[in-house]
């Protein structure tokens, strides 16, 4: 037989598969109607497992995989449809919609922000960068920044998510389940390491060097090339500067920004010191209040799957459902747990879209807890 004829073989298979599956939504949603009435959950786990075994049984060999890896989607998009029916008041998904409602359609222009840090320090760049004039008050450590945000002594505050070269900041995860506060708006900054020394002090002449932890893992070919020189993690870069600057002494250096250079008066020893020329800071901006402005295409989300097989799958094949473009994917493990992890996710979706409400339905039954971190733009 041609190509064609034998294609054409499977596309009239195919039309028989999609009317059966039109054929089986419809018996589903009666299903999902009778679940509702009689208060019966819309996940029956020992109902999905025999009809996989069975399914397996009736195909034999090689192709018992084949129907599982088919059915269990068959089954995801099954419980969907379900769940949109099942689906009763949702407090979450109407403090979503009072936000996309009440919130200011202009961005704040001159907020109290809360900074992790001194003057000079990364955090303050990316305050700039997400606010016209924002006047910052700082604070010593991340948990601080948020502390101030949650008790209404800043509105906002400005916290390092991730770096395109260190990765991940992961006590900042740790801080959102912790915390009750919202992502309002992200940006990405540029870094560009300098090491900074007394004026006078010569790059031979080095023997310890200050730097946030962050910093340090940027800049790692560097540091390994160098002999005999301490490394020394502090809060961050800027205090870095400063401290080099205060004690004086011609063989201290600290990594940190051209900006910092200038404000506390020290000598460029190296520009961009970082591994990476190509080397971004991502930040967000924090709030106690849920608010979505307009042009919000990203929605972050963290989320306890239940400690079974395919958990995580089922969740994926939620998001790949709906159509959405999955940007991030973190991992954390859950304090005082038993092997259990948060996940953390990026999604690319409008919140205007169909598929943004439906989420939060879809995610019902497969997920141990949610929380619901913001929808928002990123500042290029």
């Amino acid at each position: 037989m041609e190509l064609t004829e034998l294609r054409a073989q499977i596309d009239a298979i195919d039309s028989g598969i999609a009317k059966l599956i039109a054929e089986r939504m419809d018996h589903v949603k009666d299903i999902a109607r009778y679940k509702k009435e009689n208060g019966l959950p819309v996940y029956d786990p020992q109902r999905e497992r025999q009809k996989l075994s069975d399914l397996a049984e009736q195909v034999g060999g090689y192709l018992a995989p084949v129907t599982d890896a088919l059915f269990s989607v068959i089954f995801d998009l099954s419980r969907s449809a379900q769940n949109r029916i099942t689906a009763g008041p949702s407090p979450l998904k109407e403090k979503i919609r009072r936000a996309l409602a009440d919130t200011e359609k202009q961005f704040p222009a001159r907020p109290l922000v809360a900074c992790q840090g001194i003057d000079g320090a990364y955090s303050q760049l990316a305050c700039e960068k997400i606010f016209s004039g924002g006047n910052i008050m700082y604070f010593n450590t991340f948990d601080s920044v948020f502390s101030a945000v949650e008790q209404g002594m800043c509105r906002y505050g400005i916290l390092p998510l991730e770096n395109s070269t260190a990765g991940s900041v992961n006590r900042i995860y740790d801080l959102m389940m912790k915390h009750d506060c919202f992502i309002v708006r992200s940006s990405r900054i540029k870094v560009d390491h300098c090491l900074l020394a007394n004026k006078g002090a010569k790059l031979g002449d080095i023997r310890e060097i200050l730097s946030h932890e962050q910093a340090i893992a940027q800049c790692q070919s560097l540091l390994n090339g160098l002999k005999n020189v301490k490394i020394t993690p502090c809060a961050n870069t800027a205090e870095a500067a400063r401290t080099v600057r205060e004690s004086g002494r011609g063989d201290i250096a600290a990594l940190s920004s051209k900006n910092c250079a200038e404000l506390y008066g020290l000598l460029c020893l190296l520009d961009a010191a970082q591994d990476q020329g190509s080397n971004y800071t991502r930040f967000i901006c924090i709030s106690k209040e849920l608010e979505i402005y307009p042009g919000a295409n990203r929605t972050s989300l963290m989320m306890v799957v239940p400690n079974r097989r395919g958990s995580l799958y089922r969740v994926l094949s939620r998001f790949n459902a709906l159509g959405i473009n999955l940007i991030k994917l973190e991992s954390r493990p859950l304090a005082n747990s038993d092997f259990e992890f948060m996940f953390y996710f990026d999604l690319d979706t409008s919140v205007y879209s169909e598929e943004f409400l439906r989420i939060f339905d879809d995610l019902e039954g497969a997920v141990t807890s949610m929380k619901y971190l913001g929808s928002y733009t990123e500042v290029i």
